[in-house]
C-alpha cells in the first residue's frame, strides 16, 4: 500500500466508522448466527498475493459488521458499558500510526511523560487522594490494559511486600492467604492462581443483603488465618461489583487491613468513573487508606478499549516485584531516578501509546459532556427503577445507587430465564443474566453512549410485555 493509497482507504474507512456509529441503532443488537458461520464466509488458505481495498471493504460490510454484537448500540443494556468516542477513536489511530515503543522513558519520553501528566490529570478529576500523584513520595500511576492487570499488578506487588521481598527468590507463597466476597470480579482468583498463591487460599468473606463484605466476617477470617500460621497479605475490595453493583464498606476494611499489614486493593473498575460528577464522589470512601486502586476510562467515561488507570501509594512493592533490569534496557536518565520506566510496572515490557487517547477525549471532548452523560444514565436508571417499583410482578434485589438495575419475577428462577433469552432473542436490545444468592437475576445496565430514555422506555415494554 502506497502513502496516497493509504491516505485515500484511510478517508474510506473513516467514513465507515463515522457512518456505524451514527446508524448503529439500526441494526440487530447482537447477531443471528451460530458458532463456526462466519468461517465460513471466508476462504479456509490466505492469498499470496494483494488483494484490492475494494475487496476487504465489501467483506467488512458482508462479514464483519454482521457477525458482531454491537456495544455501541442504544438498546445496550448488557454487562457493562464498553463506550467509544470520535476524539478516543483519532487518539487511537495517532498511537497506531506513530508506532512507537513506550516501555521506557529513553524508547519514547513524551509517551512516558504524556501518560504520567493524564494519570495526574484524571486523579485530579475523579479527586482521588494525593498519596496516588506521580510527584507524592511513594505513588503513582500508569495506564494497563484491562482492570484484571491491575488487579494482577496489585497481587504481585503485594506478595512482594508480604514476603518481604524473597518471593523473587526463594519466597514461600504457601503461607499466603487472600480474601474478598463472592461478588469480587473472577480476575482476583485469576490473578492469586497466576501469582502462584492458588484458589485454596482465597478466602470468601460474607456479604450482607446489599451484597456488600461483611468487615466483622473479614476480621473474624484473618484472625483465624493468622492464628494457624497464614500471612494475610491481600484483601480485595469492590466499588461497584459487575453482578450487582454493590459497594465494600472500604473505610471500615482498611482498618482492619492496616492493623494486619494486609495490602489493600479497591477495584472500581467501572463505577470509579462517577466520580468525575463531585455528588458521586462517595465512590472513592476509604480510597485514602488504598494501598492500590483501579477504575476503567474504556467503559463509562467513552475511552476506548484498552485504558484502565491504576494507582497506587506502594510503587517501591510495585517495582520490587516487576523489575528486571537486562544490560539492554539500562539508561541514564532512569538510574539517575528523574524518568520513570512504564515497563516496571507491568508484566508485558511492549507498551502502546495509550495515553494519546484519553489526552484527546479529554481535551476535545471536555469533561462537563462525560459528567452530564453520568448523570443522565443514573436518572435513566432511577427511573426504570421506579416503574419496576409499580409492577407487583417484578422484585429490585440489590441497590442501584448509579445505573445498573438488578431484577427478577417474584419467585421465580425459570421464568426470569426464560425472559432473559427471549428479551435477547428478539435483537432489539440485550441484557445479561447474572446469580445473586442462588436466585436468577436480570440486570440493566445503562451506559451506552447513544442510549436515551425512549430507549429505556422501549426495552421496560419489552420486559413487561414478554
Amino acid at each position: 500500500m502506497t502513502p496516497d493509497e493509504f491516505r485515500a482507504n484511510g478517508h474510506e474507512l473513516i467514513d465507515l466508522i463515522a457512518e456505524y456509529l451514527e446508524h448503529v441503532g439500526d441494526r440487530r443488537v447482537a447477531p443471528d448466527i451460530q458458532p463456526g458461520d462466519v468461517r465460513a464466509m471466508l476462504p479456509e488458505h490466505p492469498p499470496t498475493q494483494p488483494e484490492p481495498w475494494a475487496d476487504v471493504m465489501a467483506d467488512i460490510e458482508r462479514v464483519v459488521l454482521p457477525g458482531i454484537t454491537h456495544w455501541q448500540h442504544p438498546n445496550w443494556f448488557a454487562y457493562f458499558p464498553a463506550n467509544t468516542t470520535y476524539p478516543s477513536i483519532l487518539g487511537e489511530l495517532l498511537s497506531a500510526g506513530l508506532g512507537i515503543q513506550g516501555m521506557s522513558w529513553v524508547t519514547s519520553p513524551a509517551c512516558t511523560e504524556i501518560e504520567t501528566l493524564m494519570l495526574d490529570w484524571m486523579l485530579e478529576l475523579l479527586d482521588l487522594p494525593s498519596r496516588f500523584r506521580s510527584t507524592s513520595e511513594h505513588g503513582g500511576g500508569v495506564i494497563q490494559g484491562s482492570a484484571s492487570e491491575a488487579v494482577l499488578v496489585a497481587i504481585l506487588a503485594a506478595r512482594w511486600r508480604g514476603t518481604h521481598g524473597a518471593v523473587n527468590a526463594d519466597g514461600d507463597t504457601t503461607r499466603l492467604t487472600a480474601y474478598c466476597t463472592s461478588q469480587a470480579h473472577s480476575s482476583v482468583e485469576k490473578g492469586l492462581r497466576i501469582a502462584g498463591v492458588g484458589t485454596d487460599r482465597i478466602r470468601i468473606i460474607d456479604h450482607d443483603q446489599a451484597f456488600a463484605m461483611r468487615p466483622s466476617a473479614l476480621a473474624e477470617a484473618i484472625a483465624a488465618d493468622r492464628r494457624s500460621g497464614y500471612v494475610p497479605f491481600f484483601v480485595c475490595t469492590t466499588h461497584g461489583t459487575t453482578s450487582s453493583l454493590a459497594f465494600d464498606p472500604t473505610p471500615e476494611i482498611a482498618q482492619i487491613c492496616r492493623a494486619n499489614g494486609s495490602w489493600l486493593h479497591v477495584d472500581g473498575a467501572m463505577s470509579g468513573i462517577a466520580a468525575l460528577v463531585p455528588e458521586y464522589r462517595w465512590v472513592n470512601d476509604g480510597l485514602d487508606l488504598a494501598d492500590s486502586y483501579a477504575t476503567n476510562t474504556h467503559k463509562w467515561m467513552g475511552v476506548n478499549f484498552d485504558c484502565t488507570l491504576f494507582w497506587t501509594a506502594d510503587r517501591a512493592a510495585l517495582l520490587g516485584a516487576l523489575s528486571i533490569l537486562p544490560e539492554y534496557l539500562r539508561s541514564a536518565a532512569a538510574e539517575s531516578g528523574v524518568a520513570i520506566d512504564y515497563r516496571d510496572w507491568q508484566v508485558p515490557l511492549g507498551r502502546r501509546f495509550r495515553a494519546l487517547k484519553l489526552w484527546f477525549t479529554i481535551r476535545l471532548d471536555g469533561v462537563d459532556s462525560i459528567r452530564r452523560r453520568i448523570q443522565r444514565d443514573v436518572a435513566l436508571t432511577r427511573e426504570l427503577a421506579s416503574w419496576v417499583a409499580l409492577d407487583d410482578r417484578f422484585e429490585i434485589v440489590a441497590p442501584h445507587p448509579l445505573n445498573l438495575l438488578c431484577l427478577r419475577l417474584v419467585g421465580d428462577d425459570a421464568a426470569t430465564d426464560g425472559l432473559i433469552d427471549r428479551i435477547n432473542a428478539s435483537g432489539t436490545a440485550h441484557v445479561t443474566r447474572t446469580v445473586l444468592d442462588g436466585r436468577s437475576v436480570l440486570r440493566v445496565s445503562i451506559g451506552a453512549r447513544t442510549t436515551e430514555l425512549e430507549h429505556v422506555t422501549d426495552l421496560w415494554q419489552a420486559i413487561s410485555a414478554t
